[in-house]
């Protein structure tokens, strides 16, 4: 028998083969020729996987017709209607490549990094190449969801309660946790989940990073009722952060914050965070172009980072 293929690798074989038919395939050369159809144990079975890949194209938008011989009417084959499916030529200029090219690099830390990485390759194969200067000095990042996203996004289509364990943000102590789940947001550089806590019998956000192994299902399908409207606006909570930095420095601090006058030959800014931890491990990447003013714990992390780097660098 043969291996087992991927059905979007078979849907894609299926589709450059019904492309590149002179005239049309019929079914017997489709399962012969098309990689995916030969682990078909029986007739039957091949019938039914191809007819799912036909829908399964045309709900996609792909035109796939359906032929017959003239000279025989139950010989029926199928192609796809090229001129329904082409698209018109690519054409992007070296400016505009490289505008997608930066595009392209705020995903390669995320889930979407391969297919960001493939498209550009395949982008920058037909197009003109684009100045590599031309963004010199651009890292842009998106955190890739956690672990427990897609369970949680799960819960939420079906309706269902779930179960976790949490660590708090104030004292790092674990808890179990069940939750009525509402919606997923992305809020300063994390993912929420906001719902309706049962134990404490009220409305709560709990911040993905902080949930501790596997997200439970518990309860029955349909059961969690969602509210209309934004049952999360206004719930995740935030912290107000003072930063003193120096003159012309930290350009990326000062796009999310208010200025709020000098500290010395410093500006002062502030600025709202919903994580005062991960927002540690980003000013320790400032050194001393950043002073926390306030709060003191965030100070205290940070300080705790720069010792730490400071004791690697002493070994060496």
């Amino acid at each position: 028998m043969s291996d087992r293929v991927d059905p979007a690798e078979r849907l894609l074989d299926l589709v450059i083969a019904l492309s590149h038919t002179r005239h049309r395939m019929t079914k017997a050369e489709i399962r012969a020729r098309v990689n995916g159809y030969g682990s078909a144990t029986s007739d039957e079975a091949f019938d039914r996987m191809f007819e799912r890949d036909k829908d399964q194209l045309r709900m996609l938008g792909i035109p796939i017709l359906t032929l017959t011989d003239q000279a025989h009417e139950d010989d029926v084959g199928y192609r796809i209607d090229m001129a329904g499916y082409a698209l018109p030529p690519v054409d992007f200029t070296p400016a505009e490549v490289g505008v997608l090219s930066l595009a392209a690099e705020v995903w390669q830390d995320s889930a979407f990094s391969g297919s960001a990485r493939r498209g550009l390759t395949k982008l920058r194969a037909v197009a003109p190449v684009a100045d590599s200067a031309l963004h010199a000095g651009l890292a842009l990042r998106v955190r890739g969801p956690e672990e427990a996203f897609g369970a949680l996004l799960d819960a939420i289509g079906d309706r269902i309660a779930v179960r976790f364990t949490y660590r708090a943000a104030s004292t790092g102590a674990t808890k179990e946790r069940t939750v009525e789940p509402w919606r997923l947001y992305a809020k300063d550089r994390g993912w929420y989940l906001v719902g309706f806590d049962v134990d404490r019998a009220d409305q709560r956000a709990f911040r993905l990073s902080r949930i501790v192994g596997k997200v439970k299902r518990i309860g029955e399908v349909g059961h969690v009722q969602i509210p209309e409207g934004d049952p999360g606006h206004g719930i995740v909570p935030t912290a107000t952060v003072t930063l003193a930095l120096r003159p012309e420095r930290g350009s990326a601090l000062r796009a999310r914050a208010v200025a709020d006058g000098t500290h010395g030959d410093r500006d002062v800014v502030t600025l709202e965070v919903t994580d005062l931890e991960l927002f540690a491990e980003e000013l320790a990447g400032y050194g001393d172009t950043v002073l926390v003013l306030d709060p003191p714990a965030l100070r205290a992390s940070v300080l705790r980072r720069l010792r730490a780097a400071a004791s690697l660098g002493g070994e060496s």
